[in-house]
Parts: structure tokens; sequence; C-alpha cells
């Protein structure tokens, strides 16, 4: 029986001995395993100009990508100054034009008065009759005066070659001498105000001619220099 106790203790002493040996060689090996783990703390930081060149680079396209929008906005705005312009300009212009137009039925009789008196009785003319015609010309003076200050110009297209958009033919003229589409006689007068045409003038248009010459291009400010 003490036999048996004795033997029990020793077993009981090996086995703590045996763990002890155990937990030992757990906390060697966690020892090893710690220093051979790589230190976060001592790992080496990324450059700081990295980041400072790629912020810059940032910055920049920014920087130019405002500027492009702003010139963009510079440019549209000029533009839609100038279309503003150009718009009050003509409004302007042609704001006149239905007036313009029912005053040149005036104009007309005045150049119809005028014509009216030839030379010969002008001069046997007393002083009434010659004060009433200078009266009626410098009306018509001051007419086509007024004319011209808003734009309005008078037009005579004797000789010139037939321009559907500024002259209406009235009839045609047989003529073997003068090319064909020549204008050989005015009728009425024509008008134009800006661009645009207030009166085409009534016109006679010759035929039979022969053949009208090409239209001759403008002439550049570099053939002037030449």
């Amino acid at each position: 029986m003490t036999d048996g106790k004795k033997t029990n203790g020793a077993t009981a002493q090996e086995r703590e001995v045996a763990e002890a040996r155990e937990r030992d060689a757990a906390a060697a090996d966690a020892a090893t395993d710690r220093d051979q783990a790589p230190d976060n703390d001592n790992a080496p930081e990324a450059p700081a100009g990295d980041d400072r060149a790629a912020e810059i680079t940032a910055l920049e396209e920014e920087n130019a990508a405002l500027k492009e929008r702003l010139l963009r906005a510079v440019a549209e705005t000029e533009n839609l100054r100038k279309r503003a312009e150009r718009e009050a300009a003509e409004a302007r212009l042609y704001a006149a034009t239905a007036f313009a137009r029912d005053m040149l039925t005036v104009a007309d009789n005045l150049g119809r008065a005028i014509a009216a008196v030839p030379d010969e009785m002008r001069e046997s003319a007393d002083e009434t009759l010659k004060t009433l015609l200078s009266g009626v010309e410098m009306t018509e003076r001051e007419m086509n005066n007024v004319f011209e200050r808003h734009g309005i110009q008078r037009f005579d297209p004797e000789g010139e070659r037939f321009d559907p958009n500024f002259h209406q033919a009235m009839f045609e003229v047989e003529n073997p001498d003068v090319p064909s589409s020549t204008v050989v006689q005015v009728m009425q007068t024509g008008y134009r105000i800006g661009e645009r045409v207030l009166r085409p003038a009534m016109v006679g248009v010759s035929k039979g001619g022969p053949k009208p010459a090409p239209a001759k291009a403008p002439e550049t400010s570099q053939d002037k220099a030449e």
C-alpha cells in the first residue's frame, strides 16, 4: 500500500515537470516568433515629396481647366455683346422702313413738280414763280439729306447690268449695239435702306445685243496695293 502511494506521487511529479517543460517550450517558441515578426513601427515611411508633387499636378490641372472655362465664357460674352449691338443697330436702321417707303411718294412728287417746269419757262418766269420753284428744290434737297442721314439711298441704274434684286423690268428695247440685259431707261428711280430694297427701280432693258460681260470679282486690298 505504501509502495503504491509512492508510485502515484512520483507519477504526479513527473507530469508536473513535463507540463512545466511544455510551457517553457511554448514560451520560447512565442518569443522566437515575436523576434522574427517585422517591426511595423520601424518601417520606412513614404517620402512626403511624392504627395506634394501629386497635389501640385492636380492643382495645375484644375487651374488649366478653370482658365479654359473662363476664356470660353469671355468669348461667348463678347459674341453676345456684338450680336446685341448688331441687332440694335439694325433695329434703329430699319425701324422707319414703313414710314420711309411712304415718304418716297412725296419725294417723287417733288421731283415731278420741278421737272414739269422747263428751263425756258424758268428764265421768263416772274419772281413769284422763281421763288416757288426755289422753295420746292430746297425742300427736295432737304428731304434727300434726311434720307441719307437715316441710311436711305437713292439709286439710278441707267447703263448698269439688270439686277432683279434692285430693278423691276417694265419693258424691253431692241438694240443690237448694247449688251443684252442692260438698263437703257429708268422710269422711276429706286431706293434702299441699308442692305434692303425699299423700292426697286422701274427700268427698260435692252435685248438683241451681244452677251453681257461676266461680272467682275470685287477688287481686294491686295489688288489695290499692286
